[in-house]
């Protein structure tokens, strides 16, 4: 495999989700993109920030509330987002 490319066969495996808590791994990190994947337990949340780059979202499984800046969405399995650099997300 050309060593520039990242493939996983199946994502949701590349996670184990913690029994209570957040548990969070990077697959990808270059000088372009970072890739990193969450698991959260039932009821924890990822507080709200801001980050310096785009934010693509991809939900894997389960159901969540998505806040991107002052709306809040529920979202589940197969739903996606992106946005802008310095959005306030959570």
């Amino acid at each position: 495999m050309n060593p520039a490319c990242f493939v996983t066969t199946d994502l949701i495996k590349e996670i184990d989700i913690p029994q209570r808590g957040i548990l969070s791994r990077t697959l990808y990190d270059d000088s372009t993109v970072r890739v990193v994947v969450f698991g959260f337990s039932a009821g924890h949340e990822l507080s709200a920030h801001t980050v310096p780059m785009p934010v693509a979202i991809y939900f894997l499984q389960g159901e969540a509330d998505l806040t991107l800046g002052a709306d809040t969405l529920a979202v589940k399995a197969g739903a996606f987002a992106h946005m802008p650099p310095y959005l306030n997300h959570a």
